[in-house]
């Protein structure tokens, strides 16, 4: 494995040059550091993520369900054209490198996408990756936010990788916990505290027929059905490309004033 991330490190950062500053990235390889990391950037659906300031690093687990939620958008957009229709808005919560909206933005030239993320030392990383993938700043916001604390806006859309692990079943590997960021990582009790309050939360910024759209760890979706009933959503628990109860769609089907 490290070989084949050594022979990556040299033709993507060093241009097949052997310096010794090659040599120490290879030690750092060695000792569990992710190449993502060291290289700078991480490849996701068809963008560059640059990952300044150490984001978490995209997983193509993220990347199924993003491309799923892509096709869904589009259709959607397609439903409501028109000469009067505005633009489908889609919210990337809990940001990280910005990598899911971006994506989005990408893919749908015509969509409207707002960032909102807690770490204000990523904004800049999100608004690099936002200018790397040619997204023109007229149809994005980037905005430091706890959750919706500093997003007023409704959205049609709001897709989220928020933090959800369990420190009680922590399955990520060492290196994961060394090098990336604890608060993008770890969700409290049952890692449902921060996606608790997105869903207690969500109603009131989404449209009636508004999605939102939740990666979670398998043990959750069931928590997260019934939470998200409660709230006014109906709620459809999703597996991932390897078989694993990884991601949920939850659909506004009542007002949250009126219950």
């Amino acid at each position: 494995m490290v070989s084949q991330d050594a022979k990556w490190l040299l033709e993507e950062k060093y241009r097949g040059e052997k310096s010794a500053a090659f040599f120490t990235d290879v030690k750092r390889l060695a000792l569990g550091e992710p190449l993502a990391y060291l290289i700078g950037f991480s490849p996701f659906l068809n963008c560059k993520i640059w990952l300044d300031n150490r984001p978490l690093i995209p997983r193509p687990e993220t990347e199924h369900w993003v491309k799923e939620a892509i096709e869904v958008i589009e259709k959607s957009q397609s439903a409501t054209l028109g000469i009067d229709a505005a633009p489908v808005k889609v919210l990337d919560l809990c940001a990280g490198s910005g990598c899911i909206g971006v994506a989005v933005a990408k893919a749908l030239p015509e969509v409207s996408v707002d960032f909102g993320e807690i770490d204000a030392d990523l904004l800049p990383t999100i608004a690099k990756n936002l200018e790397e993938n040619t997204v023109k700043p007229e149809r994005y916001d980037v905005t430091h936010s706890n959750l919706f604390s500093n997003l007023p806006d409704k959205y049609n859309f709001i897709l989220s990788n928020p933090p959800y692990i369990d420190p009680e079943i922590d399955r990520a590997e060492e290196s994961v916990k060394v090098f990336e960021p604890y608060v993008a990582l770890y969700g409290g009790l049952e890692g449902m505290e921060i996606i608790t309050d997105i869903i207690k939360t969500a109603p009131y910024h989404l449209a009636i027929g508004g999605q939102l759209w939740l990666e979670h760890e398998p043990e959750q979706a069931g928590l997260i059905k019934t939470l998200g009933q409660k709230n006014g959503f109906s709620v459809t628990n999703h597996k991932d490309q390897y078989e694993v109860e990884r991601y949920s769609n939850l659909t506004l089907t009542k007002d949250p004033t009126d219950y």
